[in-house]
């Protein structure tokens, strides 16, 4: 693999590409992010869901094979994309003000959680915009509304984008209680209507660059699809079984959510070769988390969305821009979520304002060919807890019973800590032979682990990251005084 990746940047000068060097101009941007697709939900790593769109994008650009999301749900990764920040300076760490499940159960008290993304941020739109871009976003933005809506927050068009994590009225067919998308006709699906108005703007857009934001819903629960989908995979199903075969993934209404999803990916990427605009966009797909543990399956990493293990932050990426990416190209470089604010700001020509303090660094090397970056380090920090693993994935828990309990982690090489603040515990493990994260080594490796640690001690401590403290004992009532205890105070000489 090496070998293939130092040829890349060869094969880009034989095609007439200067490796490195700006676009003549501002290319567009069309970024798919999709909801809870877990790393291997797309069928290059599927042996039931059926992909054909994405499997030809993913063959015809850059596929990333060790891409992160920056949290292990929803609302921390999409506020570090728009930020590019990691969370503690941020503030968002999981969906909800509160802790989830028993708190009765919870060891440490928690530190405060933000489910907005605070106004004094300015987004990756915001830039985006000042430097000449038309911008939209479509489908679901979870850090806030109103004067923290996409509306206020860099972005021309919303369509369906506000506070909440899970599509609209609980449902992927119209009619929706949200902004851009009140409209829509009786009975129509969520992801649907949102690419239809995604091609809309695309196809108007000419005089200026544009930076669509296409933010699915999908995969997200409820897990809800069109019923003649639903009916395909069922039947498919049955056919394997009567096969002796068993399917890793073997949800029907999940694989023919994906369907859709795929279906629709296919049309934005139609829409771009019909109007003469797939030359001058980059086209980047990647996922907020992995995928939930109740509708599908993560194998062969551990865990799944909640949990800090590789099944609930890593993630497909994949990147297309012809004449600029080599197709077919892998990348074995671990990247982030927060690297997509600088590399766009980058490529679009754009000055990157050292008052954002970005956390992240530009994947332009990459994207020509180059197999590393100047980066030592990634992180995450969970203070927080998540509600209880379904019965069928407790084996992949980090606690028994718990999805994820608070703790930091660290990836360096192929080494990854985690750190566990209810105990002060620690997981060790060396990802290049152990991608299912089921030997920890922190007793085998004691200096490795010491090593890491401290390095994630010092990275919170310059994030300023809380740290969840044990809670306090409940305060004991004093007995009522009767009248003959009390002392007496004899008056002031």
């Amino acid at each position: 693999m090496r070998e293939r990746r130092l040829w890349l940047p060869l094969l880009l000068l034989l095609a007439g590409v200067a490796v490195g060097a700006a676009p003549a101009s501002p290319p567009n941007i069309l970024f798919i992010l999709v909801d809870d697709l877990g790393w291997t939900d797309i069928a290059a790593g599927s042996d039931f869901y059926e992909t054909p769109h994405l499997d030809r994008f993913m063959r015809e650009g850059l596929r990333f094979t060790q891409a992160y999301a920056n949290g292990p749900n929803c609302a921390p990764t999409r506020a570090s994309l728009m930020s590019g920040l990691y969370t503690p300076r941020h503030g968002i760490y999981t969906v909800r003000s509160t802790a989830r499940g028993d708190a009765s159960e919870h060891r440490l008290a928690t530190p405060e959680n933000r489910t907005e993304l605070a106004g004094n941020f300015r987004t990756l739109a915001e830039s985006l915009r000042a430097g000449g871009y038309a911008t939209f976003h479509g489908g679901k933005w979870h850090l806030g509304e109103g004067e923290l809506g996409p509306l206020a927050r860099g972005f021309d068009v919303n369509v369906g984008g506000y506070t909440a994590g899970a599509p609209p009225g609980a449902t992927y067919f119209a009619p929706w209680p949200a902004p851009g998308v009140e409209h829509a006709p009786a009975g129509a699906h969520l992801g649907d209507y949102v690419t239809e108005r995604a091609i809309e703007f695309i196809e108007q857009r000419r005089s200026k660059p544009f930076f669509a934001y296409v933010s699915f819903y999908d995969v997200h629960t409820p897990l809800q699809a069109k019923p003649e989908l639903i009916r395909k995979y069922e039947e498919k199903l049955a056919r394997e079984k009567a096969a002796g075969r068993n399917p890793t993934h073997n949800r029907a209404v999940y694989a023919a959510m994906i369907e859709t999803l795929d279906t629709n990916v296919g049309r934005l990427l139609q829409t771009l070769k019909d109007t003469n605009q797939v030359e001058n966009t980059l086209v980047i797909f990647t996922s907020d988390n992995g995928g939930f543990g109740g509708a599908t399956s993560m194998r062969p990493l551990r865990g799944a969305k909640g949990m800090l293990y590789e099944g609930g932050i890593r993630v497909p990426l994949g990147m297309v821009w012809p004449g600029r990416i080599v197709p077919g190209s892998v990348c074995e470089v671990p990247v982030i979520t927060l690297d997509f604010y600088p590399t766009l700001l980058e490529l679009a020509g754009l000055p990157i304002d050292p008052a954002l303090g970005l956390d992240g660094v530009s994947l332009r090397p990459l994207l020509a060919g180059g197999a590393s970056l100047e980066r030592d380090a990634l992180y995450w920090h969970f203070p927080a807890y998540l509600e209880g693993v379904p019965k069928n994935f407790a084996d992949d828990a980090p606690k028994p019973g718990w999805r994820a309990t608070p703790c930091s982690v660290i990836r360096q090489g192929d080494w990854k800590l985690i750190e566990y603040f209810e105990d002060g515990s620690v997981e060790l493990f060396n990802l290049a032979d152990d991608i299912g994260e089921r030997r920890n080594l922190a007793a085998a490796q004691p200096e490795k682990a010491r090593a890491l640690r401290a390095q994630l001690a010092r990275w919170r401590a310059e994030t300023n990251a809380p740290i969840p403290a044990p809670k306090l004992p409940p305060v004991e009532a004093a007995p009522q005084a009767s009248a003959s205890s009390v002392p007496t105070i004899p008056p002031p000489t």
